[in-house]
């Protein structure tokens, strides 16, 4: 009964791939077909030389979407199951000891991956008609290729899921780099389980977007990935003249999110268009190129509970990535933060302080962001506003890094490289 589609993700190396190939084998008459995804020119050679009993397809990435080269593969499928295997993984003898079936209401079999102590769940067995009803996000809906299996198997209901613990799955060998175990970190926290619990105080999201259409679709997704979703995801267009409200239209229907439009003004008038909309005792102010990690307004409401009446801003770590190519991003680091006790510290501190939540009540009696002479106020529009709030209140700093800093060539600031000097010059 030849009832199986085997797809194989993102292989890297040559002896990995050939591997799982030959690890198919165990399973080889219920393998229908197998389809090697995303693997680099260099490898197919290697897998052309490979003799087995089933057809081998190979897929080339449109535009580096593995999410949407997935979705339109499976619609097409016509067996009952698809087994995943991904990168460094192959089949083992353990393999022929189970039983390769989905009963009831079990339609997702995962497996468990380990790395440095950091253990992740992968789904490895799936009913085909359930990845056609449930598809899976697009690669400019998370913040890299890596997370697409692990962000869909997050939404995934547990009465659907069942986990395979005989350690039917091995590795070739496990990629130990610096950038990947971040990443396997990240990925980790899409499994983490909150408790039922009062969401208070109340969190919002807000975010400005102008010419960001590669990249706002994972910041805006990122906001509704969370175990801990805030109540609302507000989102102001800056007149772009890009893609960028095609992408963000997809989530209009969506019941915690709104998004306005307006001509192009600079990000600090963006943000106070925003203003009458924020009814949440706070406001987490997210870069439409940057990202949130799946427990962040969870952690950020932990902190909040405790806050002091007087702090009108609550800030932490930025961890930055750079982006490589369009589809791969690389760690850099953990930029850490620091107490910021007047203007002086303000002005002097080395990156943008952030990230930044606000205090709704602190942000409305300053009637939002200051519009300053300087470039129009469309620059440094951060600095201003925490300027603004120091004169009354503090900011206040705690170590947690929940934030996600993208590093690229179309960011605002570094295709408008304005002089810091001249904007202090403007700075009341």
């Amino acid at each position: 009964m030849k009832d199986i589609q085997v797809i194989l993700l993102s292989y890297s190396n040559s002896n990995a791939l050939q591997q799982a190939l030959t690890s198919l084998n165990l399973i080889i008459n219920r393998v229908k077909e197998v389809v090697v995804i995303d693997i680099p020119d260099l490898l197919l050679k290697v897998a052309d030389s490979f003799t087995t009993q089933v057809k081998i397809e190979y897929v080339k990435l449109n535009n580096n979407d593995l999410g949407s080269v997935l979705n339109n593969y499976i619609k097409e499928l016509s067996c009952e199951y698809v087994l995943f295997l991904y990168d460094q993984d192959y089949l083992n003898s353990n393999i022929t000891e189970i039983q390769l079936e989905l009963n009831n209401e079990k339609q997702v079999m995962t497996y468990q991956s380990t790395i440095k102590n950091i253990t992740i769940q992968r789904p490895f067995f799936v009913k085909t008609y359930f990845l056609k009803q449930n598809i899976f996000f697009q690669d400019n809906e998370v913040p890299f290729k890596e997370a697409i299996l692990p962000s869909w198997l997050s939404l995934v209901d547990h009465y659907h899921l069942i986990l395979e613990n005989r350690g039917i799955i091995s590795q070739y060998s496990k990629d130990a780099s610096t950038s990947n175990i971040e990443k396997i970190k990240f990925i980790e926290r899409y499994q983490l389980k909150i408790p039922n619990h009062i969401a208070q105080p109340s969190v919002a999201v807000m975010v400005s977007n102008y010419n960001m259409a590669n990249y706002v679709g994972t910041a805006i997704n990122s906001c509704f990935l969370q175990n801990s979703p805030p109540e609302k995801v507000l989102v102001v267009d800056d007149g772009s003249t890009d893609e960028s409200y095609k992408i963000l239209e997809k989530w209009i229907y969506h019941p915690r999110f709104k998004l306005l439009t307006k001509k192009n003004g600079g990000k600090a008038r963006a943000l106070n268009e925003l203003l009458p909309y924020i009814e949440t005792d706070f406001i987490v102010e997210l870069d439409a190129d940057d990202w949130l990690d799946p427990d962040a307004i969870f952690v950020i409401r932990d902190y909040l509970r405790s806050l002091a009446d007087d702090v009108a801003v609550l800030y932490g770590n930025l961890r930055a990535w750079k982006q490589v190519n369009p589809g791969k991003v690389k760690y850099k680091g953990i930029r850490k933060g620091s107490q910021v006790f007047n203007k002086m510290e303000l002005l002097s501190y080395t990156f943008p302080l952030g990230p930044r939540i606000y205090r709704t009540s602190s942000l409305k009696e300053n009637k939002g962001f200051p519009i300053i002479d300087f470039e129009d106020g469309r620059m440094y529009e951060d600095v201003s506003i925490l300027n603004h709030l120091l004169r009354e209140n503090r900011l206040l700093y705690k170590d947690f890094t929940v934030y996600n800093v993208r590093e690229h060539k179309f960011s605002i600031t570094k295709k408008n490289p304005s002089n810091w000097s001249d904007f202090l010059k403007f700075l009341n």
